[in-house]
C-alpha cells in the first residue's frame, strides 16, 4: 500500500487529509502547530516529528501552506522536505504559489533524487470538505499518474498542464478573475441597496441570469447575514491578486479592474479583516 504524507494542517490540508484518511489511505501527518494534528490522528493518521520525518516515511507526500514564503521556507528549511526526499520519494504542493518558487522546488526536489508535482487548487472550504476540489497540476506526468487514486479522493477533475509552472499560474488566473467577481458582487449588493432594493431580490434576479454562479449563490446569503467565517480568508485572495499582478507585469498584459480589485482587498487587509472570509470586502464599500 502507497503511503501518504501530508504537510500543513489548516482549513483546507485538515479537510483533504480527512478525506484521505477516510479512503482508507495509510496518512502520515506534521504540521508547525502540532495540536492541530489532533482530530486526524484521532481518525487513525500518524504524526511525524518534522516535515523530513514525514517525507522519509512517506512515498508520496503532500503539502498545504499559505503562501510562495512559506511553502520555500517548508522545503528548503531546517528539517525540511529536501532533508527527507530521496530517490523513490516523491512530493506535491498543493499550495497557491508563483511559477518561479514551484520552479525552484522541482528542481531542487529532482536534485534530490526524487519527483516533484505542483497540484494547487481550485475551490476552498466545503469543496475541501466534500473532495470536490479541482487540481491543477504540472511536472513529473509518472507522479501525476501514481497520485490519481489520492487526487480522486480529494477531488473531482485533475488536469495535467505540459510545462512546469502552468498549474500555478493557471491557478492564479482563476483566483483573479474570482477576486475581480467579488468585489463587482459586492459593489452591486452595496449599490441596490443604497438605492432601496432588497439583497434577496437582487440575488433572485441573479439566479435566474447569465451571470449566475455558485459563488454568487453561496456567499450572497452569507453576506446579508453578516456571516464572514473563512472558508477562504481575505488575507490569501489579495495575496494571490498580487501574485497574479506580477505575472501580467511580467508579460505586460494589462489588468485595470484586477488592480482595482487588489486594492479593494489590500484596503480591507489594512482594516484587520484579512483573517476573515475574502467576502468581507463587502464591508469596505
Amino acid at each position: 500500500m502507497t503511503k501518504y504524507g501530508f504537510l500543513g494542517i489548516g482549513i483546507m490540508g485538515k479537510a483533504m487529509a480527512t478525506n484521505l484518511l477516510n479512503a482508507g489511505f495509510d496518512v502520515t501527518v506534521w504540521n508547525r502547530t502540532a495540536a492541530a494534528c489532533r482530530p486526524l490522528v484521532e481518525l487513525g493518521a500518524k504524526q511525524g516529528k518534522t516535515a523530513a520525518d514525514v517525507v522519509a516515511q512517506s512515498d508520496i507526500t503532500f503539502a498545504m501552506v499559505s503562501d510562495p514564503e512559506a511553502a520555500k521556507a517548508l522545503c528548503f528549511g531546517k528539517d525540511g522536505v529536501l532533508e527527507g526526499i530521496s530517490e523513490g520519494k516523491s512530493y506535491i504542493d498543493v499550495s497557491t504559489v508563483d511559477a518561479d518558487t514551484s520552479s525552484d522546488i522541482y528542481h531542487a526536489v529532482k536534485a534530490n533524487g526524487g519527483r516533484f508535482l505542483e497540484a494547487p487548487v481550485s475551490g476552498s472550504k466545503k469543496p475541501a470538505e466534500d473532495g470536490t476540489l479541482v487540481f491543477l497540476c504540472a511536472g513529473d506526468q509518472s507522479l501525476y499518474e501514481d497520485a490519481v487514486d489520492a487526487l480522486d479522493v480529494m477531488g473531482k477533475k485533475s488536469f495535467y498542464f505540459p510545462r512546469m509552472g502552468q498549474g500555478a499560474q493557471m491557478k492564479l488566473v482563476i483566483n483573479m478573475i474570482m477576486g475581480t467577481m467579488m468585489t463587482a458582487f459586492a459593489e452591486g449588493l452595496c449599490l441596490g441597496d443604497k438605492i432601496g432594493l432588497e439583497k434577496t431580490d437582487i440575488l433572485d434576479v441573479i439566479g435566474q441570469g447569465a451571470i449566475t454562479c455558485p459563488m454568487f449563490q453561496l456567499k450572497g446569503p452569507l453576506m446579508m447575514e453578516e456571516n464572514f467565517a473563512p472558508a477562504f480568508p481575505l488575507k490569501h485572495m489579495q495575496k494571490d491578486m498580487r501574485l497574479a499582478l506580477l505575472q501580467g507585469d511580467a508579460c505586460s498584459q494589462p489588468l485595470y479592474t484586477s488592480s482595482a480589485a487588489n486594492n479593494a482587498y489590500l484596503k480591507a487587509r489594512q482594516d484587520g479583516r484579512g483573517d476573515e472570509d475574502f467576502s468581507a470586502v463587502i464591508k469596505n464599500l
